[in-house]
C-alpha cells in the first residue's frame, strides 16, 4: 500500500496500519488527483486518448476529470495558449483549491513551440508554476501518464503538515514572468497569485 506499513502485535495476528501523518495524507492526495483538462490545440486530443479506455488512467486514481475548477487540483494544459487565451488560463488557475498542480503537456505549452509569435505565450510558466513539463508534438498518451507518475512522486516529498502549522509563506505562483507585459500589449503577466497589472516606467500602471 505504498507509504502504509502493516504492523502485528506478538500477542496476536490483528494488525494495523501504522504511518506519518504526512506520509498519509500524501498517499492520499496522490492517488486521487482530480484532472481540470484544458485542451487548447492538438494536444487536446492526445489527452482524450489518454481519459479513454485504453489506457486506463484510473489505475492511477486520475480518472475523474471535471470541468469546474472547483472540483480540480490537477491542471493539464494540453496545447498552445495564446495570449487571447491567458487571462482565461490563469482565472481557472486561482479558482481551484489547494494544493493544486499544473503539467504542461507538449512543447507548445512548455515553451511555446514552433510559435515564436506576438500572439503566443512563450510557455504557459510565464503566467502559471509548473511542476512536470512533458516534450512532444504532441506527446503519446504514455508520456503524460509518465508526467502523472512523476508529480505523484512528488506529491509523496511534500510536508502538508508543515504548510499547515507554519503557513506557506509568500509563494510564488506567478510564473517566471519573463515579460512585464507579452508583445502585443494585451495581457499584464500577474504579480503572486493576482491579476494586478505590472507598474510600468514612472510609476503608472500599464492596462
Amino acid at each position: 500500500m505504498g507509504s502504509l506499513k502493516p504492523a502485528t502485535t506478538a500477542a496476536h495476528d490483528a494488525g494495523f496500519l501504522a504511518t506519518r501523518a504526512d506520509a498519509l495524507i500524501n498517499w492520499g492526495r496522490k492517488n486521487s488527483l482530480w484532472p481540470m483538462p484544458l485542451g487548447l490545440s492538438c494536444c487536446g486530443i492526445e489527452l482524450m486518448a489518454m481519459i479513454g479506455p485504453k489506457f486506463d488512467i484510473a489505475r492511477f486514481g486520475a480518472e475523474a476529470a471535471r470541468f469546474s475548477p472547483r472540483q480540480c487540483d490537477l491542471l493539464i494544459v494540453a496545447g498552445t495558449l495564446t495570449w487571447k487565451m491567458a487571462h482565461a488560463c490563469r482565472t481557472i488557475f486561482d479558482q481551484m483549491p489547494d494544493p493544486k498542480w499544473v503539467i504542461a503537456m507538449g512543447v507548445c505549452s512548455s515553451t511555446g513551440g514552433m510559435y515564436d509569435s506576438y500572439a503566443v505565450v512563450q510557455g504557459v510558466d510565464m503566467i502559471l508554476p509548473v511542476d512536470v513539463y512533458v516534450p512532444g508534438c504532441p506527446p503519446r498518451p504514455d508520456a503524460v501518464i509518465d508526467a502523472i507518475l512523476k508529480l505523484q512522486k512528488k506529491i509523496e516529498r511534500e510536508s502538508p503538515l508543515k504548510v499547515l502549522f507554519q503557513g506557506r509563506g509568500e509563494l510564488d505562483e506567478g510564473g517566471t514572468r519573463e515579460f512585464d507585459m507579452p508583445p502585443n500589449q494585451a495581457v499584464a503577466t500577474h504579480r503572486i497569485g493576482t491579476f494586478e497589472p505590472v507598474a510600468g516606467e514612472g510609476g503608472e500602471e500599464r492596462t
